[in-house]
């Protein structure tokens, strides 16, 4: 099955779904030019692509300092989408780093569910689910209005790559690698480095009980009780005090 058949398989079976755009009236037109050049180019909902869009304004306008960082990238749209919102509000001097497998999905853990079924993600054989190479996710990157040299493609397990690869400080924080290990290494490591009033974004914390779980016990162990704010059904947003 190539890439583009299993996005729509996806879709038809209720994943990212996209409700169109007249459903959400009250969105800008910036962001709705920016979203219909991207959205070919990632699998999240127009509403989470809001929330990006949103966080990456909130930072802009309360000048908190930081770069942006995304694992989890496929084909690299939400990272295009970033450098558009950048780009528009003159704000171009960060970088975003792309953390990512490159090569698909790593095999799930025993902790790794969908959330509405209970279903073992072993059970369906994700491993390779998503894989979008290196090239091809540069290619996308060539549609940016922002220098290629401001953005760092990392490329490699994340439990592996976050022990030598990082921003020094980060503005925005957005995780997609949906299975619990990779999730809970990527806030032990990066949520310390977001700066005050900078923003995680948990994209898959309602569909992956793995992504929920990691992200729960991260701030239990630290007595800590953020608001998690809904873009979607298993979006979530975060704003650090």
């Amino acid at each position: 099955m190539t890439l583009d058949a299993m996005a729509a398989a996806l879709r038809q079976a209720g994943w990212g779904v996209r409700p169109p755009d007249q459903y959400i009236p009250d969105l800008d037109d910036e962001f709705l030019g920016i979203w219909n050049s991207v959205k070919d180019n990632t699998l999240i909902s127009i509403e989470r692509a809001f929330a990006l869009a949103a966080a990456l304004r909130h930072v802009h306008q309360n000048r908190i300092g930081g770069d942006i960082a995304e694992c989890g990238v496929w084909k690299g749209g939400a990272c295009l989408l970033a450098s558009h919102i950048l780009h528009h509000s003159a704000d171009t001097q960060r970088l975003i780093w792309l953390y990512d497998t490159f090569e698909g999905m790593p095999p799930p853990g025993d902790e790794d569910r969908i959330a509405s079924s209970g279903c073992p993600l072993s059970e369906r054989s994700p491993e390779g689910w998503w894989a979008a190479g290196i090239a091809e996710v540069r290619k996308t990157l060539t549609r940016s209005p922002l220098p290629l040299d401001r953005f760092r493609l990392v490329k490699g397990r994340v439990e592996d790559t976050l022990e030598r690869e990082v921003p020094e400080s980060i503005a925005v924080l957005r995780l997609d690698t949906d299975w619990y290990a990779s999730t809970r290494k990527e806030l032990e490591v990066l949520y310390p480095k977001v700066s005050p009033g900078g923003v995680l974004i948990i994209d898959d914390y309602g569909h992956f009980t793995g992504a929920r779980r990691a992200l729960d016990e991260y701030f239990a162990r630290r007595g800590q009780h953020p608001l998690l704010h809904r873009s979607d059904y298993t979006g979530r947003v975060i704003v650090k005090d």
